[in-house]
Formats: C-alpha cells, sequence, structure tokens
C-alpha cells in the first residue's frame, strides 16, 4: 500500500488527506491480520522465484506454471503469470546468431533426405547436426552437435579451437557410442565443408547412415538444430563471458547434460524433459 511504503518519508496524516481516506481506516487496515491468499501468494512466490533461478531465467509464465504442477504444487497459471509480472520476474531476452556454415567447397552436396519432416516417431530415425562459436577471452570456442528428432535430444557433441573434420566426426562418434542406431537412420545437416567431406560420408554409410543435407542458404531445412543452437546462447553464453575456452567448455558440458537433456521442459514434447520424454515413450 502507497500510504505504508511512504510513511517514513511523510506523516500519515498527510498521506491520507492526500489520498483521500481516513486515518481510522488506513489504522484498520494495518491492524487487520494477513489474509490467506496472500500468504499463500507469498509461498508461491518463493517458488516461483526458486524456479526461476533453477531454469536459469529461461522459462516464462507458462513453462514456470507446468514445472511447478509438475512438482506437485497446486496453482493456476494466471496467478503464476500475476505473481511473476508483480515481482518483475521476467525470461531472458532472445538474439539473433550468426551462421558459421562454410558452404564454398568442391565436395559434393548430399540430397534433401529429410525435406522438413521434423516430426518423428521413433528415436534414432533422424539426427540433425549443426555448428557454432562460442566467444571466450581466449578465443574462439567451436561446438558441434547433433539432436535426434524424436525427443529434441542432444545425443553427440564436441567442442574444439578449430573448426575442421574432427570436430564434428568426434561429435558423431559420441551419438554412435551413445545410441548404437540400427541401418536407416537420416543424419541431416546445412552444407557445410566438414560434413561434405567425403571421409565423414564414408563413416555414415559405414554405419548405415544416409546422408542428408539443406538447400542453400535454406536455414528453415535445418530448424531443429539451429533452434537448439539459438537456445543454448540465449540461455546460456549471451549472458557469461568466458575467460577460457576450458571454463567455456565446462558451462556448456553442464548446460547439455545436466539441464537441457535432463530437465528443461520443452512445449514440443508436452512440456517434458527430452530424457523424461524418451523415457515415457520407452515404456508406453
Amino acid at each position: 500500500m502507497f500510504i505504508e511504503a511512504q510513511r517514513r518519508e511523510h506523516p500519515v496524516s498527510s498521506l491520507c488527506r492526500l489520498l483521500r481516506v481516513s486515518r481510522s481506516g488506513f489504522y484498520a487496515w494495518e491492524s487487520r491480520p494477513e489474509s490467506r491468499r496472500v500468504r499463500e501468494d507469498r509461498t508461491l512466490l518463493i517458488r516461483i522465484e526458486r524456479m526461476h533461478r533453477e531454469s536459469r531465467e529461461a522459462y516464462g509464465a507458462v513453462k514456470t506454471w507446468r514445472a511447478l504442477k509438475a512438482r506437485g504444487i497446486v496453482c493456476g497459471r494466471h496467478r503464476v503469470a500475476r505473481l511473476r509480472r508483480q515481482a518483475g520476474i521476467e525470461a531472458r531476452r532472445t538474439r539473433r546468431f550468426r551462421v558459421t556454415t562454410q558452404s564454398r567447397h568442391r565436395y559434393p552436396i548430399a540430397d534433401n533426405l529429410l525435406d522438413r519432416a521434423f516430426s518423428v516417431s521413433r528415436p534414432n530415425r533422424v539426427w540433425v547436426g549443426d555448428i557454432t562459436f562460442i566467444p571466450t577471452q581466449a578465443g574462439w570456442l567451436y561446438l558441434a552437435i547433433l539432436v535426434d528428432l524424436f525427443a529434441r535430444k542432444v545425443v553427440g557433441w564436441a567442442m574444439s579451437r578449430y573448426i575442421d573434420r574432427e570436430l564434428v566426426t568426434d561429435a558423431l562418434a559420441m551419438a554412435l557410442a551413445q545410441r548404437r542406431p540400427t541401418p536407416g537412420l537420416i543424419h541431416h545437416t546445412d552444407q557445410g565443408r566438414q560434413y561434405a567431406t567425403e571421409s565423414y560420408r564414408q563413416r555414415l554409410i559405414a554405419h548405415g547412415i544416409s546422408p542428408s543435407m539443406s538447400r542453400k542458404g535454406d536455414c528453415f531445412d535445418n530448424a531443429c538444430a539451429e533452434s537448439f543452437i539459438s537456445t543454448l546462447k540465449n540461455e546460456l553464453v549471451h549472458h557469461l563471458q568466458f575467460h577460457t575456452r576450458d571454463e567455456a567448455q565446462t558451462a556448456i558440458f553442464e548446460y547439455i547434460e545436466v539441464f537441457y537433456n535432463r530437465q528443461r521442459l520443452h512445449q514440443t514434447l508436452g512440456y517434458l524433459s527430452p530424457a523424461e520424454f524418451e523415457r515415457r515413450a520407452a515404456v508406453s
């Protein structure tokens, strides 16, 4: 209440006169016991603030509400939105990111087998890949990722100070070791030189994987991989200043393996994390 907030600076009588309320009415309000609703709002706000920190300030009102419900906290979506708004709690702002594709090369380009069919019914049917850069005070750190479209889970990743064939090969090696896909998997990327080399293509073929590439200059053909990169940048990279590449690697590892794959709610997955979505699909 305005009078309560300003009474240390101005007399209560003057404030009451300014707002055209009686002093007796103000003192009656002041002595009135706190309502149950106010107490519940205060408790709920504490939980909202905790969720805001745990989600790395990434969630808006709807995801916060969903996450609270998943923990058995009974509350309404509009109530959560109101309390967030009153407390000045906002999700981190998004920024655009730059493309690092090196598409000028002499290597052959694979056909676009995916053709924007981003909905996949089983794991290990389509992996999408991309490369991005992370700024540090010691220089660029490059990150290559592979995402399984079924649960939007990052199944392979690698980091290096060089953007070369070894970077994407290491990400692929991790994905193959963790997932052990059967033949028939589609591996979709942009037309980057690293993905088009003969040795990389031969490794895909040796594991029964079909290479697929986006049309030149069409970012929507690889939207899911680029979406993860954008999420990583907006929820982590843009808000930190890394002094060394090792510092950046540690933060990115923790983001991917602890937060993104296992905790972060994904709207496309019915507000489940990728790991939880895969777990439920496996037992259904």
